[in-house]
């Protein structure tokens, strides 16, 4: 009850606050080519019901049609205005309503699509389910850099699904068992902090997981001083050897 009061303030105050950066940016992106400037994306949300997830449109018109569902920066469905809204996360503004229509929560494990996203998911990964997705999570600031990540490969939703997904969802399982608001404040602080520095960020995030004990090999790459390994996602060996 107390995340959903804070969740439907902080969408309020959040979409006034960004109005006018809002009106501006969808002005722009209409006058790029006269489509809307909105993307409303199917995700898959609390207890596996669908929602529209609102975006500002970062691709040309219907490039989600055009190919994957992970999106690399070197993508060629983004349009010059989209990679620079993307860099910033104002394409993200418009989900503070999918907050205040209870789709979505300020902080929560980012919601996937369902074909290629969610149909994959092991038992343990279902999991991530039982909560409202987020606007924000600690996976949002450790792979902030996702898309560059991505970048130049020729399979993208393949690299994704073994080198980002089995420590983005582990990250997010470890939220859905210790989920409450103080934690919520802790991450949207850590957030800010990330539009400043990065680095401080992963500091707040490693201190974190030291509190919760989390595993050493998940507080190891959260650091992100070495290349991300690949890695099974949660409960894929459970699911092998059973």
């Amino acid at each position: 009850m107390a995340k959903r009061l804070f969740d439907i303030v902080f969408a309020i105050f959040a979409l006034l606050a960004t109005l006018p950066i809002l009106a501006v940016a969808s002005l722009i992106v209409w006058a790029q080519d006269g489509h809307s400037p909105l993307y409303r994306g199917l995700r898959v949300g609390r207890g596996g019901r669908d929602f529209r997830m609102l975006k500002l449109r970062t691709m040309v018109a219907y490039g989600d049609r055009l190919g994957g569902s992970s999106t690399s920066a070197s993508d060629s469905r983004l349009t010059p205005l989209g990679s620079a809204l993307r860099r910033c996360k104002l394409d993200e503004l418009p989900q503070f309503w999918n907050v205040l229509v209870g789709d979505m929560s300020v902080v929560g494990p980012r919601p996937n699509v369902r074909a290629g996203g969610v149909d994959r998911y092991t038992a343990e990964e279902r999991r991530l389910l039982s909560v409202r997705p987020g606007i924000t999570d600690l996976a949002s600031i450790v792979f902030s850099d996702e898309g560059e990540i991505l970048k130049d490969s020729a399979d993208p939703d393949g690299l994704y699904n073994s080198v980002i997904r089995p420590w983005k969802n582990r990250l997010a399982l470890l939220y859905v068992e210790r989920h409450r608001l103080l934690v919520d404040l802790w991450i949207i602080g850590l957030t800010a902090i990330a539009i400043v520095s990065k680095p401080a960020a992963l500091r707040g995030v490693s201190a974190m997981l030291a509190r919760w004990n989390a595993d050493p090999e998940l507080q190891r790459i959260c650091c992100r001083r070495s290349p991300l390994p690949a890695g099974e996602p949660p409960g894929r060996a459970a699911s092998l050897s059973g």
